[in-house]
């Protein structure tokens, strides 16, 4: 396999009309720090998994640990951090207690991750 050669840029030019526009356009530090976090969510495949099943149905903790293979704890410990990053919700009733995706945003976010990894 030939390996192709990342071209680089061997000027010293600055475009500084480029960088001030995109500079007066740029978030805030703290919301890199929060998409970041986020995106951590996504680098567990046992978390994706999760996802996953909960883009194609609500589920209680048994049923995703029989889906996955793992224990309740191992999945109540996932869908806590999911949780706290506002990606999944729960709805409880009587003893039981449902997972769904929090918003159609974490849909839309999931949906465009396999979009891209089957380009």
């Amino acid at each position: 396999m030939i390996k192709k050669k990342m071209p680089s840029c061997d000027c010293e030019v600055i475009h500084e009309s480029i960088v001030r526009r995109v500079r007066k356009n740029m978030p805030k530090e703290e919301d890199f720090y929060d998409l970041a976090d986020l995106y951590k969510m996504f680098s567990d495949s046992t978390r994706v998994r999760i996802l996953w099943a909960l883009s194609c149905h609500e589920m209680c903790v048994c049923d995703i640990a029989v889906l996955l293979g793992m224990t309740k704890s191992a999945i109540s410990h996932q869908l806590k951090q999911l949780r706290l990053s506002n990606l999944v919700k729960y709805d409880k009733r009587g003893k039981e207690v449902y997972y769904s995706l929090a918003d159609s945003h974490v849909q839309a976010i999931f949906k465009q991750g396999f979009e891209h990894i089957r380009e």
